[in-house]
């Protein structure tokens, strides 16, 4: 165990809430995760942090957390004062963790026979960490991100994620590159408000790749003709013209999962199992 860190001043202090910056995390490898729920959801899908930063005043309460962490691990404890000064949150976490994001780096392989989601140029992290949290809880493939989409592991996209960001899988590609990554008889669906058919009636039988754009600029034209279908989500008359991207995307990942379920296919597996 590193000795005890007093200052927010200290270098490695500073080093940590260097993490915040997207330029340092890429430089460096490295990404950070505030608090003991984030720590567990990673430990939970085998993804051991580099190191872990904890409040030395909740050290008895933080015990069974660090004590399930291997020898390899480094655990620093930290003043309060140092740890908020660390950290995102106004009120400060008790554990901040290190991880490197080359251990959470994916093939477009993972994209697999299930659907899977395209994000592009979604420049909201926030908007970024739902769709994971989202992806992951509906069983997606994959989240793909375009080249100008945020980074999934920046501060907010993390905390938006509620630690899906450790077990889903998500990886950097263009629309053409996801595409040709679709099993044979893989569709992509573009989600374009008011346009095509309700989301309902798409077919979503097999690997499905639904595309979807920021709220403001949506799709390009060329990018949603390069898709198999064009697809939107109902809203009443009168209400908004569209939907926030994550909970656009949560309905086509939870549309086709309900499906799934329902599939006659599915529960004659279901029952033989």
């Amino acid at each position: 165990m590193t000795d005890a860190i007093i200052s927010k001043s200290n270098p490695r202090i500073k080093e940590l809430r260097k993490l915040h910056d997207r330029k340092h995390r890429e430089r460096t490898g490295c990404f950070i995760a505030e608090g003991e729920d984030m720590l567990a959801a990673a430990l939970g899908h085998g993804v051991a942090p580099v190191a872990v930063y904890y409040d030395m005043e909740s050290e008895a309460a933080l015990a069974r957390v660090l004590g399930s962490l291997s020898p390899e691990v480094e655990t620093v404890a930290a003043s309060h004062e140092a740890l908020t000064a660390a950290g995102s949150l106004g009120s400060g976490s008790r554990v901040i963790g290190v991880w490197r994001s080359a251990a959470l780096e994916h093939p477009l392989s993972a994209i697999g026979h299930s659907a899977s989601i395209y994000l592009h140029d979604v420049a909201d992290p926030g908007n970024l960490g739902t769709v994971l949290r989202a992806a992951h809880a509906f069983g997606a493939g994959a989240v793909v991100l375009s080249p100008l989409t945020a980074d999934r592991f920046g501060p907010k996209a993390v905390r938006a994620s509620m630690g899906a960001v450790f077990g889903q899988p998500a990886m950097r590609a263009t629309f053409d590159d996801a595409r040709a990554a679709l099993p044979t008889g893989g569709r992509a669906i573009a989600l374009v408000p008011g346009s095509g058919k309700a989301l309902r009636e798409v077919e979503t039988a097999g690997p499905v790749l639904f595309a979807l754009g920021a709220e403001r600029a949506g799709l390009p034209a060329e990018l949603a003709a390069a898709c198999d279908e064009t697809a939107h989500v109902p809203v009443a008359a009168g209400g908004p013209e569209s939907l926030n991207v994550a909970m656009a995307a949560t309905l086509c990942l939870y549309e086709y999962r309900s499906r799934l379920i329902e599939s006659p296919v599915h529960r004659l597996s279901a029952t033989d199992a």
